[in-house]
């Protein structure tokens, strides 16, 4: 059995396959997937499991160098904003690197999400919780 943190063999897979500023999509259960891009369900009802606790998990394996999020979280959503802002910073101390974020427009957003390895859908029910996650190095 594995020993990592990931248990869904999907999500698992997407990660070990993640290379160097690939991306990885965690999104709330509204966000539309691109045609074509991988769509890992995770949403079990309303809030279950929430947005954070999806990021939360896979960040635990995956190596970040970087954060995308639509600049509409700030207004639309500050609790979200400053919880998912603490969180990142923690990360970067855990794993001794800066995480560089930036924000673009929610329409930008979705077009990025096309690019992206996969976009893995919470159960999150609250605006803008969405996030590409960038792939960095362990070296």
């Amino acid at each position: 059995m594995k020993k990592g943190t990931v248990l869904n063999s999907e999500i698992s897979s997407i990660i070990s396959r993640l290379g160097h500023t690939d991306t990885l999509v965690v999104c709330d259960a509204g966000l539309p997937v691109p045609n074509g891009t991988s769509r890992i369900d995770m949403a079990l009802t309303q809030g279950i499991p929430s947005f954070m606790q999806v990021v939360e998990v896979v960040t635990q394996e995956m190596q970040v160098e970087a954060a995308i999020l639509a600049q509409e979280i700030k207004q639309h959503n500050p609790r979200l904003h400053a919880a998912l802002l603490d969180y990142l910073a923690l990360l970067e101390q855990r794993q001794g690197n800066t995480i560089e974020i930036s924000y673009v427009s929610h329409q930008q957003f979705k077009q990025q999400t096309a690019d992206s390895q996969a976009v893995i859908r919470s159960g999150e029910c609250s605006p803008y919780a969405n996030i590409i996650l960038c792939a960095g190095v362990t070296f």
